[in-house]
């Protein structure tokens, strides 16, 4: 059986694309490709069936990521299939709650940084759309730390269905 994971921001061109590309490589690493599927999706149509931004194009591939992505808004009959849904800030967890058709879906969503234990309390990842480069760097920092936590999560999941 897949588990499946989707990465939510709001306009799916900047963090929720980088998060999916992080994780997936994560998954991949730890052999757990052919049991876990990722993607992401954005809590806003704005840029559906665009591209990712270049900047997190760019950061990606810097840093040995594959950067193949294409913008689509997050559909509430999703959370039927999906086992997990990370929200990359707080507004887009509480906007993923709201459309959770039941308690049991709206459970699915979490914060992606809370899988970060140096995260304190401080658990958004920061849009860095509007700024440099460096916001794109910083936003990959936080997406490569939390991923581990997240892993031993995720793979847990994976084995407990398989036992």
């Amino acid at each position: 059986m897949t588990y499946r994971v989707c990465f939510v921001c709001t306009g799916n061109i900047c963090r929720s694309p980088m998060a999916e590309s992080v994780f997936r490589a994560r998954v991949e690493d730890a052999g757990l490709g052919s049991q876990i599927e990722v993607d992401s999706a954005g809590t806003g149509s704005w840029h559906e069936g665009d591209g990712a931004d270049p900047r997190t194009v760019s950061v990606l591939e810097a840093n040995g990521y594959g950067s193949e992505h294409v913008a689509r808004q997050f559909q509430v009959s999703w959370f039927a299939r999906l086992d997990l849904v990370i929200a990359l800030d707080s507004g887009h967890l509480r906007a993923l709650r709201r459309l959770a058709p039941t308690p049991e879906d709206a459970a699915k969503v979490r914060l992606l940084r809370s899988y970060d234990p140096a995260a304190g309390d401080d658990l958004d990842v920061p849009d860095p759309y509007y700024g440099g480069m460096d916001g794109f760097e910083e936003c990959l920092e936080m997406l490569e730390a939390a991923s581990p936590g997240l892993l031993a999560v995720v793979r847990e999941h994976v084995e407990g269905q398989a036992a």
